[in-house]
């Protein structure tokens, strides 16, 4: 069962006993209650940090409940502003009229069941974490296939998705590592998307693609004023993620002095928004990835010792696909049919010659470097069979590390036919059916490949 989700409120009036009541049986369902007593006061708050839920009574001395709605959605872009929720013991169905125009989810008149309050509080949290994940993540929700996206039927892959089932079902953090292209994303969202979070939000960032100056207000969130620039709050990927997931991305490049900050989040389960003077705290399972070594990196002081332990809790390790060749052909098809779809064009297969020349190159830049290849393949495809003559590696020129030489396909593809032959053919003891099954191929192109290049 989903967990009720938990927010940030500000409770806003200026009969003292009815909002200390108020806020207890709200900090009793868990929220986090914030109080003013006044607009102004209220004002003050909501320029220092973010709330889910602003609760406000319409009369108050300085400050009507509706003004400072207004002066709050006139300054505040919709993506930044809490659910509001107005009170009054003078309603009318005027006020109710505009404070809806004005933005607030709803109206309550004085007296009221507390549990309305409550139960509106949820509605109102629940809304704006809805609101949250479909900003951030519809827009980067892709097709799902097969084991959560994941292609392949080799010992490894298996051996990754009984790995996956387990994880998802605990709160620890994970560390996966693997090199570029392997597929570490596609594994966190798998972990999540199979844990009892999966309801709420996972939210990405990619540590290396953001300047160290602003990966911390990315990270934590800021106040307004906290530095130039700083027009209005904003919170952060921890506070959007709270209840879910968090991936950090390429976390071996994010400096000493902010791995102590996130050193804190993980041991806390708190911190504070920058220019903020309270803490928030904040229930979030932690997945990141990387392909530096950060074991060396330790050594070499550039990565805190207990920020790698505190991240590899559980540690995953994706394999190059050059380690995992008997996929090759499944994840080329995968693509083909992907590519194809999107095109608009008719292609049947790869023939086998294309299949076994992709089997024996080594993939420096391993599946994205893969999918890339096939994608040009079908775009540039002129007919409904791709061959070895419209399969290119551009670019691919990083060295092979099983002896593959570090040079394009086509320069090379006799050599690396014949290499690729010839080892399937002593790793299947000979066997020549057992050979065309390690390359992928039938056995009448083994066949064929056997006298092109006359090996006996």
């Amino acid at each position: 069962m989903t967990p009720a989700p938990r927010g940030a409120i500000l409770l806003v009036d200026d009969e003292e006993a009815i909002a200390r009541n108020l806020a207890r049986a709200l900090r009793a369902e868990g929220h986090e209650v914030s109080t003013a007593s006044r607009g102004r006061e209220a004002q003050q708050l909501l320029a220092k940090r973010s709330f889910d839920l602003l609760v406000v009574d319409q009369r108050m001395p300085d400050l009507s409940g509706l003004e400072l709605i207004r002066e709050l959605t006139a300054g505040t872009p919709e993506s930044e502003r809490p659910q509001i929720v107005m009170m009054t013991a003078h309603a009318t169905v005027e006020a109710a009229i505009e404070a809806m125009k004005l933005g607030a989810l709803d109206f309550l008149q004085k007296p009221f069941e507390v549990e309305a309050l409550l139960v509106l509080a949820r509605k109102a949290i629940e809304h704006q974490r809805l609101s949250t994940q479909k900003r951030y993540l519809m827009a980067e929700r892709e097709e799902e296939f097969g084991h959560y996206g994941i292609v392949g039927n080799s010992q490894a892959v298996r051996e990754l998705l009984d790995k996956i089932e387990l994880v998802a079902a605990a709160r620890s953090t994970v560390l996966i590592t693997g090199e570029t292209g392997t597929g570490k994303e596609l594994c966190a969202r798998a972990i999540h998307d199979r844990s009892a979070q999966r309801e709420m939000p996972l939210i990405k960032i990619n540590c290396a693609a953001i300047p160290e100056g602003l990966l911390e207000s990315e990270l934590f969130g800021h106040v307004r004023g906290a530095f130039t620039g700083a027009v209005g709050n904003k919170k952060g990927k921890f506070a959007l993620a709270d209840g879910g997931s968090l991936f950090l991305d390429e976390i071996g490049t994010m400096g000493v002095p902010l791995q102590s900050k996130l050193l804190r989040v993980l041991q806390e389960r708190e911190f504070e928004p920058l220019g903020a003077e309270r803490t928030q705290s904040v229930d979030v399972r932690v997945l990141a990835a990387t392909n530096r070594d950060l074991r060396k990196l330790v050594a070499e002081g550039r990565f805190q010792e207990d920020l790698y332990y505190r991240l590899s809790v559980i540690p995953i390790h994706l394999p190059p696909l050059r380690e995992r060749r008997e996929d090759i052909p499944l994840l080329a098809e995968h693509f083909l049919r992907k590519h194809e779809q999107r095109s608009g064009k008719h292609v049947e297969r790869l023939d086998d010659e294309a299949v076994a020349a992709l089997r024996a190159y080594d993939w420096p830049g391993n599946i994205r470097e893969l999918e890339n290849t096939v994608e040009r393949a079908v775009v540039l495809a002129r007919q409904p069979v791709i061959g070895l003559a419209q399969i290119s590696l551009q670019g691919a020129l990083a060295p092979a590390a099983s002896g593959l030489p570090s040079t394009r396909l086509h320069a090379n593809v006799e050599w690396a036919e014949r290499e690729s032959i010839q080892r399937a053919l002593k790793q299947a003891g000979g066997v020549k059916k057992d050979a065309a099954e390690l390359l992928g191929l039938s056995q009448r192109a083994l066949s064929h490949y056997l006298g092109k290049h006359k090996i006996d």
